[in-house]
């Protein structure tokens, strides 16, 4: 299985800390070291999560090394959908008159673009679909507060898209050497620490605590194993892409890996929390940044809870 292309798209309205000291009172240099975001892009009011995703789309059908209309599996990853029936994936499937795939959209909150990974690795295994395309878009500031002291000022919005087929087709393809993913429903304030109610608050962080808690223990926990489960240690890995939830969480995982020489990538301080699309955004944005025989780990954690890890080799 390998990623032939990553792409992204962002809004371009840039929301600073200074809106959160008029909503809420929250200064500049308390966000800074509450979550290491500085600032965020939010959609307009003709934007949404369909319309955030076919941009990023947009944005890799040119570079796309066969036909859109040949791609077989669509799979959406969202837990900010604009509309829940008629869903991102069958937007995009639309837009772009992709008639021959099969299409459905998930939702494991932050962890749902490795989810979807690990559906696509199914599919390929079981001879159902050899072309896949994987569109991760959350429209985070449609259901958040900017009130809310706790968590309103994590958020931004933003897509991106990601296309896996069986072949290498271009100089900048990455194997996948392996994925995992997760289910820590059991553990911890998991039902209760995010949530997101739409007739009750919207998108809430209301145990932060354990959230850090248990992000740093699982982000690392997922590095670690995907890497001992393929022979590898921390010495081997060149790049870790961890979700970009908070830059506490990300230096605890960096530092715990002990290991120096690894480069982490991120995104946080421009573009705050953009959920399951995060790690997305960042392997796009960095996509043709790796050298051949790179080791790339990608590392998430999801509320609810959920987590997982992808092992990317550049080719």
């Amino acid at each position: 299985m390998i990623i032939n292309l990553a792409s992204y798209y962002v809004p371009d309205s840039i929301v600073s800390n200074k809106l959160f000291f008029r909503k809420c009172g929250i200064q500049d240099n308390e966000i800074l070291t509450k979550c290491g975001i500085s600032t965020r892009r939010w959609t307009s009011s003709e934007e949404n999560t369909n319309t955030m995703a076919i941009e990023a789309v947009k944005s890799s059908k040119e570079k796309l090394p066969f036909k859109i209309e040949e791609i077989d599996l669509i799979i959406g990853a969202t837990y900010t959908p604009f509309d829940t029936v008629s869903t991102v994936s069958h937007v995009v499937q639309k837009t772009f008159k992709i008639s021959k795939a099969k299409c459905f959209t998930i939702d494991s909150a932050c962890s749902s673009f490795v989810n979807a990974i690990e559906i696509v690795d199914c599919y390929f295994a079981k001879g159902k679909a050899t072309k896949a395309l994987i569109v991760t878009s959350e429209n985070n500031s449609l259901y958040s507060d900017p009130s809310n002291k706790k968590s309103g000022f994590l958020w931004g919005d933003g897509a991106a898209a990601v296309v896996i087929t069986m072949e290498n087709l271009t100089k900048d393809d990455l194997l996948v050497l392996d994925v995992n993913t997760t289910g820590l429903g059991n553990i911890g304030r998991s039902i209760e620490a995010v949530n997101l109610i739409p007739t009750n608050g919207g998108l809430e962080m209301n145990i932060g605590n354990d959230v850090f808690q248990q992000a740093c223990k699982y982000m690392l926990k997922e590095t670690k194993d995907i890497l001992s489960q393929n022979n590898l240690t921390t010495e081997d890995l060149d790049y870790l892409i961890p979700h970009q939830a908070n830059s506490r969480i990300i230096d605890y995982v960096r530092n715990e890996l002990k290991t120096p020489s690894i480069s982490v990538l991120t995104n946080i301080h421009q573009y705050g929390n953009t959920g399951s699309a995060s790690t997305a955004i960042v392997l796009a944005q960095n996509w043709e940044c790796f050298n051949k025989d790179d080791l790339i780990a990608i590392s998430v954690f999801g509320g609810g809870y959920s987590s997982g890890a992808v092992l990317l080799k550049k080719i």
